[in-house]
């Protein structure tokens, strides 16, 4: 196996020492973390934060206004040090710490944080900086004095707060925020206040992170404080599993993201550490487009759905890091209700569903109606674990109904253009994780990812679904202030989700990551991002 770097000495001793050696608790200063990557990333505006080889950048580099407690998911200070909100939350007013700065000297004062929101908050045309799907109802903001910002919404916005502790939400410098989004594509280009900067990077394949020195400024209430311990963190881009694997194994990496479940065991039997970290939103699925005529029948999406055999997917591809889906959202998501009753494997019920809504068995043992074939075609989604096996299996397990799925290379060249055209794709895979009821809104709103493809796609063909009734709904969650009653509407919405059959949730996604036996203190946020901030190398 080639590995396409060397390694420092020092990990290659550590890794030759038994790993019962390491008992040592106290933070060690120094060392180089050898980080391997599934992905490269894609673009660091930090609103685009959600795909996860970008997260894992921002998370290191950039600050945000509060912290979700990943234990508790309390929202706690961080770069503010207290907030207020009227009754209604249409107002908030965030007192900010005093002697923060960005990495360029910058001051990471009130004025820098009313122009980062503006700018998630209202998007920038002019620079092509997309509005982000964590703020609702934005309005302005307004620099009180100079540590103290207030932000206004046209709407109650109950989601704000969390919001803020969000990676879409990561702080970033006013030189930054003046470049366009094509720009931000560069690592170089981000200027955050984090524990960790961005000193080189080679496009496509590699970032190296430095340790700020002057840090001073992580949540007040973690273990760690002032700055890192790590010098340093390089991220490689190393797309093959078994590499990544191989390489964490024999000692020339410290952590590796996207561990496959046939690989945890034999991580585990050599004292190498499984993080299984919950990303607490919208399940691993698949969502249907109804503007497409072969699922626009209601009866067809539920036959499709009661064909699914999420237990045999789990049982056969994955391990118990990986729950079986009993509704839309995770069972650790804020308003998750269990509707596994929904979600029942019956190929009886498949077969007198398709009956029913007129398709008949062709000669192939594909149905056919009117001449045309019960045949769909879905990308592969390549963030997601094991996808092309879990979308093969399924098409394996509808094709006992009589339908056929044409699983599509996740990376083909025209996968970008045809996931918008419903006519071609009538089906995606989707996934989100965020801590709080608006991860719905943010999968299914059409302003949103709009998974359903409510605003029509690319296609040119007249465009008739769009279902207003859910639209509703997922506007409530983001506007209702009553906590119980916000709850309560996602319920609802997961609910009406299942009961039209948009959307076949299959399994709960965790981040799977695997460490080093040397390696301590890594955390995660709410979602499954990794934070080297209090990360260290032990030594004997």
């Amino acid at each position: 196996m080639h590995i396409p770097f060397r390694l420092p000495l020092l990990t290659v001793l550590m890794m030759a020492t038994s790993v019962h050696a390491w008992a040592v608790e106290t933070p060690v200063k120094g060392g180089t973390l050898i980080y391997l990557e599934q992905q490269a990333h894609t673009n660091l505006y930090p609103p685009a934060g959600g795909f996860y080889p970008n997260g894992g950048i921002l998370n290191q580099i950039t600050d945000k206004l509060t912290w979700q407690n990943p234990k508790t998911l309390q929202v706690e200070p961080w770069i503010a040090e207290s907030w207020t909100s009227n009754a209604d939350k249409t107002e908030y007013t965030f007192k900010i710490r005093p002697g923060v700065t960005f990495s360029d000297g910058t001051p990471l004062d009130a004025n820098a944080v009313a122009k980062n929101f503006d700018t998630y908050g209202l998007g920038n045309k002019a620079q092509r900086l997309p509005v982000s799907e964590v703020i609702n109802n934005y309005d302005h903001s307004e620099v009180v004095d100079a540590q103290t910002v207030k932000f206004y919404f046209k709407k109650p916005s109950p989601g704000f707060l969390q919001g803020t502790a969000t990676i879409g939400s990561g702080l970033v410098s006013l030189s930054t925020l003046q470049r366009n989004f094509d720009e931000l594509g560069d690592a170089r280009h981000i200027i955050g206040s984090g524990p960790f900067v961005v000193s080189d990077e080679k496009l496509g394949r590699e970032v190296t992170l430095a340790k700020r020195k002057d840090y001073q400024w992580g949540p007040k209430n973690l273990t760690q404080q002032g700055p890192a311990n790590l010098d340093g963190i390089k991220i490689i881009v190393t797309p093959e599993d078994s590499v990544r694997i191989g390489a964490l194994l024999a000692g020339q990496a410290g952590f590796i993201r996207q561990v496959q479940a046939y690989d945890e065991k034999q991580a585990t039997d050599q004292g190498f550490q499984i993080y299984a970290a919950p990303t607490r939103g919208v399940n691993d699925s698949l969502s249907f487009r109804p503007d497409n005529p072969l699922v626009a029948d209601l009866r067809v999406r539920q036959a499709l759905l009661h064909a699914t055999n999420t237990k045999q997917i789990v049982d056969t591809l994955f391990s118990p890091n990986y729950p079986q889906a009993t509704s839309v959202i995770a069972r650790s998501a804020a308003g998750y209700t269990d509707l596994s009753d929904k979600l029942t494997f019956d190929p009886a019920k498949a077969n007198q569903l398709l009956d029913d809504a007129g398709w008949k068995a062709g000669s192939d043992g594909i149905r056919a109606k009117e001449g045309q074939r019960l045949a769909l075609t879905v990308y592969e989604s390549l963030p997601q674990p094991q996808n092309k096996e879990v979308l093969q299996l399924v098409a394996q397990q509808w094709r006992q109904v009589g339908v056929a799925l044409n699983v599509k290379a996740g990376d083909a060249g025209s996968r970008t253009l045809d996931n918008l055209d419903p006519l071609k794709t009538p089906l995606t895979v989707s996934e989100v994780g965020r801590a709080d009821p608006d991860v719905v809104k943010s999968m299914f709103y059409p302003a949103n990812r709009d998974a359903l493809l409510q605003k029509g796609g690319s296609s040119d063909k007249v465009k008739s679904f769009r279902d207003d009734k859910l639209n509703d709904l997922l506007v409530s969650i983001s506007a209702e202030v009553d906590a119980k009653k916000r709850l309560q509407l996602t319920g609802e919405a997961q609910r009406y989700l299942l009961d039209n059959a948009y959307v076949i949730p299959i399994f709960e996604e965790p981040q799977v990551f695997a460490g080093a036996p040397w390696l301590k203190g890594a955390t995660f946020e709410a979602v499954g991002r990794p934070s080297f901030y209090g990360a260290w190398i032990a030594k004997q």
